[in-house]
């Protein structure tokens, strides 16, 4: 970043070297990236260490630094956003008494409350990550269940020889990890992992099913994504490896009172949890007119909102609405507007943010108003991912729930090439898991991975088909709504907050019973909607019907005026594409239909396999 190198102080005294690069930007610490390495040799990679962390510098561009633990078994990093307070105490961090190392990338957004509980003391100058270290120190991993808010952390205990590898609830923020000649590594982004050693591309088979790998794999062989809500301790000593599940959300108990009493709860939660995590500098709120954004800006008031729309799609265009909403809460509306253009030379950025293919054509337009709020100077932006999940604001739930011909007689016939999927003989029952997994396929699962983790998730929700749609989606589809938001913006240097996963509001949406999350096939989040009335949004908005959110015409871009480019794109990559990835890239080939996504998963792979090449090269 052109930065002067200087020496880092650590925090306490009590052993570890600090060092990396920082300048001073107005800021509160945000640390927005994390990498490292622990083994009984560590201390001996630390510029191995430092040049993982500068990958990823983007994440974090007030500055870089690593540590280096007492016993010289771990080397730690961490990237820098300053958001508020350009004096803040950086990391990585150490404490003085126990010599606990913590790299720390996220927001806890209950930490002041939490440190008044557990009796924490913090500094005037310190972070969230202060509290989560002392914590730690305090009363150990058990200290993650007290944490509301979204993070990744790696906290290297001495004494124990131990690493802790930790994610937050949802999956809200990026952590992979591979071992190597008995060291784990671990960082932010599968970049920086594929740049500390070799790592051969593998095509998952559900990649063609779903469009993203599933679970916990990558397409690296021997790097992992670390499962949300789940903690990694790694025993140097013997280089054996746990994990555990730290949360459960099937756990909850069902709600049981009445609708009355489901929807004052919900709206006491939701008024004391979304303004709570508005940062207290200036931010962007992504702003679709849709009701998820809506009830985001009004709670929330962001100084400015920014929406995307494409000139001659009047099907897709919700800036109207947006700007009733702006102008009602007296904040500016910022219209982006990409072209054709914009697309060709955004996808190789797209793809290097993104680390592999994930996502939809909509990540193009979250992609350039990320570029918009950065060119703004703004480091934090909201979104409104969660309702759809838990509130079952998705039509394929409504198919689900109440089938195909309700849902077209309801008004939706635009879904129909959706819902012939679930059509079948006159009489025949069609199994829920059945029903859920051909609604989520894009493509052949060859292995039945899709369908036993729809099972399974089934399974876990105990007969209740609502929250069994929520556990379904959760194991399949969120993880790259989540990820390419986490990742998109990161390359843009920003934060990325998504208000309706506090932990209280998220649990309370699991819990409710279907009825009041459904009632209408056409009209889902029925308690949200409601709260939104309550809270004097337009009609226009808690009444609206049809889900467009970021939508973007690229599906007909691909089949229409860049058909030539998406060929020679896709035609590009099969030159040198290994034997497995060639009837992904074949498959894009062929023209589809609206709701065919084949072709824009095989332009999104040849971009990423190209870009592989030239690091490679490189």
């Amino acid at each position: 970043m052109g930065s002067q190198a200087v020496a880092g102080t650590p925090m306490g005294s009590g052993g570890g070297h600090r060092q990396g690069s920082t300048t001073s930007r107005s800021g509160v610490n945000q640390m927005c990236g994390i990498a490292g390495l622990a083994g009984g040799d560590a201390v001996r990679h630390q510029k191995t260490v430092a040049a993982m962390g500068d990958s990823q510098h983007y994440r974090g561009p007030d500055g870089t630094m690593h540590i280096t633990g007492r016993d010289g078994r771990a080397v730690l990093a961490m990237n820098t956003l300053l958001i508020v307070d350009p004096q803040a105490v950086t990391g990585p961090y150490l404490d003085r008494d126990t010599g606990l190392l913590l790299a720390f990338n996220g927001e806890i957004y209950n930490w002041r409350s939490q440190a008044r509980a557990w009796g924490i003391e913090i500094g005037e100058r310190e972070s969230d990550a202060h509290f989560v270290l002392r914590a730690w120190a305090r009363i150990g991993p058990s200290c993650l269940d007290g944490l509301d808010g979204m993070f990744a952390l790696a906290v290297y205990d001495p004494r124990a020889a131990t690493l802790f590898l930790a994610r937050d609830r949802l999956g809200e923020k990026p952590l992979y990890w591979r071992l190597d000649g008995g060291r784990l590594a671990f960082a932010s982004e599968v970049s920086t992992l594929t740049g500390y050693g070799s790592a051969p591309l593998v095509l998952r088979p559900e990649v063609t099913a779903i469009e993203t790998p599933a679970g916990v794999d990558t397409p690296f062989q021997g790097i992992q994504l670390l499962a949300p809500a789940t903690l990694l301790s790694f025993d140097v000593t013997t280089g054996s490896i746990d994990q555990m599940t730290w949360w459960h959300l099937e756990d909850r108990a069902p709600f049981t009172g009445a609708y009355t009493e489901a929807l004052a709860g919900f709206s006491t939660i939701l008024a004391e949890q979304i303004p709570l995590r508005a940062p207290s500098c200036d931010f962007a709120l992504l702003l679709s007119g849709g009701l998820d954004s809506a009830v985001l800006a009004y709670l929330m008031r962001p100084p400015v909102c920014v929406t995307v729309r494409y000139r001659g799609q009047d099907r897709l265009d919700e800036s109207s609405t947006a700007a009733v909403i702006a102008r009602d809460i007296k904040s500016e509306l910022v219209v982006v507007e990409p072209d054709h253009a914009d697309f060709t030379t955004a996808l190789p950025h797209m793809m290097r943010a993104l680390d592999y293919p994930m996502g939809n054509a909509s990540t193009f337009s979250e992609h350039m108003a990320y570029r918009k709020i950065s060119d703004l100077g703004l480091r934090v932006v909201v979104g409104g991912l969660g309702p759809d999940e838990f509130l079952m604001g998705y039509v394929r739930q409504a198919l689900v729930l109440f089938g195909p011909d309700a849902v077209l007689n309801a008004g939706l016939e635009a879904y129909r090439p959706l819902a012939v999927k679930l059509l079948h003989t006159a009489g025949e029952t069609l199994d829920p898991a059945e029903a859920v997994t051909r609604l989520i396929l894009r493509g052949p699962d060859p292995d039945g991975r899709v369908r036993d983790l729809v099972a399974d998730a089934m399974a876990r929700a105990g007969g209740d088909l609502a929250r069994g749609l929520t556990l379904a989606d959760l194991a399949t589809a969120w993880r790259p709504l989540v990820m390419t938001s986490d990742k998109l913006a990161s390359a843009y240097a920003l934060e990325r907050r998504s208000p309706y996963l506090a932990r209280d509001l998220v649990e309370f949406s699991y819990r409710l019973p279907v009825e009041h999350k459904i009632t209408d096939p056409a009209q889902g989040k029925r308690v949200l909607r409601d709260a939104a009335k309550a809270l004097g949004l337009p009609r226009e908005i808690w009444a609206g019907r049809d889900k467009l959110g970021f939508a973007s015409p690229v599906p007909a871009w691909l089949n229409g005026r860049l058909a030539a480019w998406t060929d020679a794109q896709i035609n590009t990559a099969l030159a040198d594409a290994p034997a497995s990835f060639r009837p992904l890239l074949e498959g894009g080939l062929a023209r589809g239909g609206r709701f065919d996504r084949t072709r824009m998963q095989a332009l999104m792979a040849a971009a990423w396999l190209s870009g592989q090449a030239v690091r490679v090269a490189a």
